[in-house]
């Protein structure tokens, strides 16, 4: 419950945002200067995990304060203790992706981000282990990430700017990339940079 409600949240404040962009748009239709690409290095880590990444994405500006885009996600994994004591698991994933982002001021967004992740996973048993054999298994799992960042140098002319956030999984699947052995959400640091693809050098109007 407490999920949904969050999520439901969300999502009106993003219908609020639009709504105030749509309201002060003087012109309708596409324009291809509010087209985007961008892409991000992704890291997470708890004492007993160790995630790396990126995700590239292309994109589209609805209004001034929403921005909504595609991607495409692939990272490594690797944790130890996964079902024992000194087990490993390493994980390569990789899947698509679509986010929305609301920037209720021009430096701070908040984003919600939902993925499909299909994951090899490879188990290796402790040295010592008698219980487990190891083994290659291939999975999957959705994944609903809600965060919040900042936005380096954006504003009004210019929409080149560097950003980092920070997110967790709401959804917490077992086979989610963005939790632990333990089936802890484990928290997701990106970092990157968005490009405007036909910004121009003078001033962009929205």
């Amino acid at each position: 419950m407490k999920k949904l409600i969050i999520a439901f949240l969300f999502l009106t404040g993003t219908y609020n945002a639009i709504a105030q962009g749509e309201e002060a748009e003087k012109k309708g239709g596409f324009k291809k200067e509010n087209l985007f690409v961008g892409g991000d290095l992704t890291l997470g880590f708890s004492n007993i995990y160790t995630a790396i990444g990126i995700s590239p994405y292309f994109g589209y500006s609805l209004n001034k304060y929403v921005d909504v885009a595609a991607s495409f996600n692939f990272n490594y994994i690797a944790q130890r203790d996964y079902v024992e004591y000194g087990d490993k698991v390493r994980q390569t994933i990789y899947g698509p992706g679509a986010f929305v982002r609301v920037y209720p001021f021009k430096f701070v967004f908040a984003q919600a981000q939902f993925e499909h992740n299909f994951v090899k996973l490879k188990y290796i048993p402790a040295s010592n282990s008698f219980s487990y054999l190891p083994s290659t298994d291939h999975i999957d799992a959705n994944s609903f990430l809600v965060g919040a960042g900042y936005a380096g140098g954006r504003d009004e002319d210019n929409k080149n700017f560097y950003y980092i956030s920070i997110s967790v999984d709401l959804i917490a699947d077992k086979n989610s990339p963005y939790v632990d052995g333990l089936g802890r959400r484990v928290p997701i640091i990106r970092a990157g940079y968005n490009i405007a693809l036909f910004q121009g050098g003078g001033r962009r109007r929205r």
